[in-house]
């Protein structure tokens, strides 16, 4: 019986190992074959056309921002340099103590007015009220002061406020490139033959770039482990990983620093829930459960291009908490669209992204640390066929590597954001790092957040200390 559990155990550990393997294979092709096209396709783009239009679509620029003293008057200034022509900006100081206020009444020349809110979804209530500047260099901008009720909160009030067609939903502490805005618009321009719900576009780290007056300057690359570790992640996840989900139209999550979406049918779900830390996945597949439910054909757009510069978190302990938060977002998210899962009535969305979704994103940490459990049970029952063991070990290793490096060369023969000299060849040598600076902290992380999700029943954000983008 004990050899028939652990040839069982074998299978399927083995089974888990390569679908995940050769999913991963699959997504990286199909990838390659969307960037190639997206690239040869853009090259005749004349983006000037858009920007200039003045029946360009209407956007609403939406930023939370809580204690946001530290970046707030230069990020307000990078949102308010975009070269698109139709676009307001709505910041929502969700009930800061510390003193972004003050600093952007001093900054923008910010006076309180009047406005009729038409709260087509619930919120909690004006703090201090709204505000306009007095200067016309900064007519585009409108600051909501509000009491405290977290991100999606404040991301709720903005669509309250918003009066355009289109709301961009992003993260205060991010750089928006100047030319963002055009090509984030252009999916729901371009498709015909489908509706475009929401688009994302590409994140990258700002830590030790250098930005000044709102924008970026020049791209350094960072000193710690840790940061440089996030990099080649957030490479390996957007370029290998979103790409190929969106020419399968099976997007599930567009990242929170930058999205754009269709305000209406945003509003017609319920805006953000604002009972869980995943909000940016959830409304995604909350917005497109709700278009196979009308059976309307519809589609998530994503854009390769670098789009948006974030600061990462640069030590372990605020490291650990964003990924146990993301780690609880996914549970919950998943957990509410449980009736999504494999059910044929959703189509590619309930048989091959939920599936995916759940079996490679949710359940890998809990398998892999299974599988370490497992493996000391063999060596403790001396079962161990070492020369099979450390081949495997090896040949797991060595792809996580390549899979890394190919990300590298995808990123080098596209858009080449990291230009100085070296900067590949350090990419090189923290893929054969990363896997044991960076992974061993995202495993703790996303085991702790199942633990905090099931038995703490954590709500809480987790703190994401800012230490500011580089000046110098």
């Amino acid at each position: 019986m004990e050899q028939i559990l652990i040839l069982l155990f074998h299978y399927l550990f083995f089974i888990y190992s390569i679908s995940a393997i050769g999913s991963y294979i699959i997504l990286a092709f199909i990838s390659a074959i969307e960037t190639k096209e997206y690239m040869r396709k853009n090259s005749f783009v004349n983006y000037k056309e858009i920007l200039a239009s003045t029946i360009s679509p209407s956007i609403s620029i939406i930023a939370p921002a809580y204690n946001e003293s530290l970046n707030i008057v230069e990020n307000v200034r990078s949102l308010l340099s975009s070269y698109y022509v139709n676009y307001d900006v709505i910041i929502v100081n969700d009930g800061s103590s510390d003193d972004s206020m003050d600093k952007l009444i001093k900054a923008y020349n910010l006076v309180k007015i009047d406005y009729l809110i038409n709260e087509q979804i619930q919120t909690k209530p004006l703090r201090n009220g709204i505000y306009k500047s007095t200067n016309p260099a900064f007519e585009k901008l409108m600051v909501i002061d509000k009491e405290n009720g977290g991100k999606a909160d404040a991301l709720n009030m903005g669509l309250n406020i918003s009066n355009n067609k289109y709301v961009a939903c992003i993260d205060v502490d991010c750089l928006l490139l100047e030319e963002s805005l055009q090509k984030m618009i252009k999916p729901f321009l371009e498709t015909a033959d489908a509706k475009v719900i929401a688009a994302g576009g590409v994140i990258r780290i700002s830590n030790s770039c250098l930005v000044k007056d709102g924008k970026l300057h020049d791209v350094n690359f960072p000193e710690k482990l840790l940061e440089k570790g996030q990099i080649l992640e957030y490479l390996r996840a957007f370029l290998l990983g979103r790409m190929a989900w969106s020419r399968l139209n099976g997007l599930l999550v567009i990242s929170g620093a930058f999205g754009l979406f269709d305000k209406k049918i945003a509003i017609k779900v319920g805006g953000y829930d604002t009972k869980t830390v995943g909000e940016d996945m959830e409304i995604v597949v909350r917005m497109r459960g709700y278009m196979e439910e009308q059976k309307e054909k519809y589609k998530v757009a994503y854009i390769p291009d670098p789009l948006c510069w974030t600061e990462a978190p640069d030590n372990y302990k605020t490291f650990i908490s964003q990924r146990n938060r993301w780690t609880r977002g996914t549970i919950e998210t998943l957990r509410r669209h449980r009736k999504i899962g494999f059910n044929p009535k959703y189509n590619s969305l309930g048989l091959l992204s939920y599936p995916y979704w759940f079996f490679f994103e949710r359940m890998a940490p809990i398998v892999e640390v299974a599988g370490l459990i497992y493996f000391g049970f063999l060596i403790a029952l001396d079962y161990v066929r070492w020369d099979y063991s450390i081949s495997f070990i090896i040949l797991a290793y060595l792809f996580s590597v390549l899979f890394s490096i190919v990300a590298i060369v995808s990123e080098e023969l596209t858009y080449h954001q990291y230009k100085k000299k070296g900067t590949g060849f350090n990419l090189i040598k923290i893929a054969f790092l990363e896997p044991f600076v960076n992974h061993p902290f995202i495993l703790y992380a996303a085991i702790r957040g199942n633990y905090d999700y099931y038995f703490n029943k954590k709500k809480k954000w987790g703190a994401m200390t800012r230490k500011g983008m580089a000046k110098a």
